[in-house]
């Protein structure tokens, strides 16, 4: 393998386990297999205590793993930890930044730790991209929620990582810092920068990221591009609006595949699974019943109801049965 060919992450059978006097182990991680490819903006997606923060944090260095092995850049975090945490910036949920110190001193003292000579710092270029020149020396605790969570974006790209993890980076944020953080972070991506995402928002998961991995109970339940994580659920949705009300299903509609409801009268909501059922047929009986279709909408599988079928642990059996899925949606 060439080194360009060298995953930006890799790690194999990693185990983290919490001990405690009062209560028995906790498996926080359980032998968890994972490959990031450099470039990419990759998505780490779970429930409130799957193992993503343990993860991030012992490729961060602020947790120590069990066993098993981890590689950032092909460094090892253990044996090459000067190097592996030189090629990681973590920009952390939490905002943990000093109250008396300036977001200009923050860079300074950070570019410090990672060794960064003063006449290569880009504290200035920064700061201006992420829309923080001119509170550059105010002190942080002036600053907002949005300019504090600018910051801590700032801070992890003073030494100029070539993989940037993001954990829940959006989260109590408005709309426009959303946009803009999400903006920089595509033109980050774009010069080679690998992104690490991890995020409850799954639309916005669904939106930036080449590929996901769904964590749960400490260990990895589903990894593939988001393209191809999206079309295992074999389900899709099709509104159709006729030209008066209707109290009964027109006959004729399949059973087999086909989950099919009344709405507002003259709504049928039909959900089906696109390899076993084709629209045209059922669009067909529709009409020789004698209803004249006036709108037709439709509706693709989303990210959320991936994250809701693998999580609750479906059989590809299940996860293909609209039934199934109308029950799931519900929890």
């Amino acid at each position: 393998m060439s080194h360009s060919d060298t995953p930006a992450i890799e790690i194999c059978s990693l185990y983290k386990i919490y001990a405690g006097k009062s209560s028995p182990p906790k498996e926080a991680l359980k032998s968890v297999d994972l490959s990031i490819s450099r470039g990419s903006i990759f998505g780490l997606l779970g429930p409130n205590g799957a193992g993503k923060s343990t993860l991030i944090n012992i490729l961060a260095g602020l947790v120590i793993k069990t066993s098993g092995s981890a590689r950032i850049y092909g460094w090892d975090i253990i044996k090459d930890m000067r190097r592996a945490r030189g090629s990681i910036g973590l920009v952390p949920q939490e905002l943990n930044l000093d109250s008396f110190f300036t977001p200009r001193e923050v860079m300074d003292l950070q570019a410090g730790f990672y060794g960064v000579p003063k006449n290569q710092r880009r504290t200035n270029e920064i700061l201006g991209v992420l829309g923080l020149r001119d509170k550059a020396d105010v002190y942080a605790r002036s600053l907002s929620g949005g300019m504090r969570r600018r910051l801590q974006v700032a801070k992890a790209l003073v030494h100029s990582p070539p993989v940037v993890v993001l954990d829940e980076p959006t989260a109590g944020v408005d709309v426009e810092l959303r946009q803009a953080l999400w903006k920089y972070m595509k033109e980050l991506n774009d010069t080679g920068t690998t992104i690490l995402l991890t995020t409850h928002y799954l639309e916005e998961a669904q939106q930036m990221c080449d590929e996901i991995a769904i964590i749960n109970n400490g260990e990895i339940v589903a990894q593939d591009a988001t393209k191809a994580l999206l079309a295992r659920l074999d389900r899709k949705e099709a509104r159709i609006t006729v030209d008066r009300d209707i109290a009964t299903l027109p006959s004729g509609i399949p059973k087999k595949g086909v989950n099919a409801i009344i709405e507002n009268h003259r709504e049928i909501l039909i959900r089906y699974s696109p390899s076993q059922i084709q629209m045209g047929p059922i669009l067909d009986t529709i009409k020789s019943g004698g209803l004249i279709i006036t709108d037709l909408s439709t509706r693709d599988t989303d990210l959320e109801e991936i994250f809701l079928a693998i999580i609750a642990g479906d059989t590809e059996k299940e996860m293909r049965d609209p039934e199934q899925l109308e029950k799931m949606s519900k929890v």
